[in-house]
């Protein structure tokens, strides 16, 4: 059934009104066939991409049971466990907007924090809080100290379940769970379904609902460009890209911390107004830094893949990817953080000999083939992009063929070329 608006949900008036404020218009497809489930009281096993709407698809249906249930005080109802403390301010965000005309309370807790905060967090979790949004090893922290109170826990959700098993918690998730109450509802989110999610769902869910949303390839707002260089001619290449376009707002990624901090110190050399964001900051410069990217006073952010699902910032126009990502995901996710609210952005990568096959896969992958830039004259050739088979080394030996012969290898076409439409800044 196709659900045109928020109010077919049946949702309490006081969560409509914020619904409403919030900007909600039309149900996304994962929040149209997750929300009635979990309003049912049915686990559910979803998967979904970032920018999908999957944080309103737990977040509605399970305000909706705290606001119009009866509910002990001084206790944790409901659990969110995210990877990253990026994911758990995002969430802790939301909720203070669906929750402005209600009495529903919530903290989030994560690393990195000073002693204030942990005693904040240690007061909300002895005294009793409706919802808690934590990193695993975090809470672990308050469990062991044993004045947590999830004895009334009705309702635990974990996001990002698949990024949380690669950065290696399923111990501490399985920690977690044997804390709560085995009477419950679990709520499942993931991007991706790999065996081991499916392993971890068997194990802490009850006859759960599937739902799938298939992975969006990148939309049309999109303008996507990839350049194929040496490893030697990324750096000047970036360095040109932000010399000669007008992007205001501008996320790098990189595959590695230590590239992020290298390419980030040789941007400010160069007299960019750049910082990066990694784990080795504390989580008020974490913070500071995203904030002041969001507000549009730092046109350029350099961070690794923890910030291609967990940022929710608008009108970003430009994405530039320093390394091709692991796997096709990861890459839609990354470029997923231009063109949303309905703007236009673009999305360039710079791919390495190393990197081709990664890069063939996700082109395979979205079904599309990404353009080719030129490089510029000024920074060299560079390197082939070979979409044929592997080049066999040594001598071809075939039969009626003489070692001692010279055989041309096969014409290979050129792909297509398409230059960088660079629109100059103004004078």
């Amino acid at each position: 059934m196709l659900l045109l608006d928020f109010s077919s949900f049946g949702f309490d008036p006081s969560l409509q009104e914020s619904i409403d404020i919030s900007g909600y218009k039309t149900p996304t497809p994962i929040q149209q066939k997750a929300i009635p489930v979990i309003l049912q009281g049915k686990d559910i096993i979803a998967s979904a991409q970032t920018g999908t709407g999957k944080t309103a698809a737990f977040l509605l249906p399970v305000l909706n049971k705290l606001i119009t249930g009866n509910f002990k005080d001084a206790e944790v109802h409901a659990l969110i466990i995210v990877p990253t403390r990026e994911l758990a301010v995002q969430i802790s965000g939301h909720l203070d907007g669906l929750t402005y005309f209600s009495s529903i309370s919530s903290i989030a807790i994560y690393g990195g924090g000073d002693g204030e905060s942990f005693v904040r967090e240690k007061q909300a979790l002895s005294k009793g809080v409706d919802i808690v949004v934590a990193t695993p090893g975090k809470l672990i922290s308050h469990l062991n100290m044993g004045y947590v109170k999830m004895r009334e826990l009705k309702f635990l959700i974990l996001d990002e379940a698949d990024r949380m098993l690669d950065m290696g918690f399923y111990e501490d998730i399985m920690r977690i769970i044997s804390h709560l109450p085995k009477e419950r509802q679990t709520l499942l989110f993931s991007a991706t379904m790999p065996p081991k999610i499916n392993q971890l769902a068997k194990s802490i869910l009850i006859d759960p609902v599937e739902v799938n949303v298939a992975l969006s390839k990148p939309p049309e707002a999109i303008k996507q460009l990839a350049y194929v260089v040496h490893e030697a001619q990324k750096m000047p290449l970036v360095k040109k890209i932000l010399s000669d376009t007008a992007h205001q707002s501008i996320l790098i990624f990189c595959s590695k911390k230590q590239t992020v901090k290298q390419l980030t110190a040789q941007l400010q050399k160069q007299g960019f107004n750049a910082k990066d964001i990694h784990s080795d900051l504390e989580q008020n410069q974490r913070e500071e830094v995203l904030l002041s990217f969001a507000s549009k006073r730092l046109p350029i952010l350099v961070a690794t893949d923890i910030l291609s699902r967990g940022i929710d910032i608008d009108q970003i126009d430009l994405v530039l990817n320093y390394d091709v990502p692991a796997d096709g995901e990861d890459y839609v996710h990354r470029i997923g953080r231009t063109a949303r609210a309905q703007t236009k952005g673009s999305a360039i990568t710079l791919v390495n000999p190393d990197d081709q096959r990664k890069f063939q896969r996700i082109e395979k992958l979205i079904e599309k083939e990404v353009e080719k830039g030129i490089i510029p004259e000024e920074l060299g050739a560079g390197p082939a992009y070979n979409t044929g088979r592997t080049e066999r080394r040594g001598p071809i030996r075939e039969k009626g063929f003489k070692s001692s012969e010279k055989k041309h290898p096969p014409h290979i076409p050129e792909k297509r070329e398409q230059k960088l439409q660079i629109t100059k800044k103004p004078q």
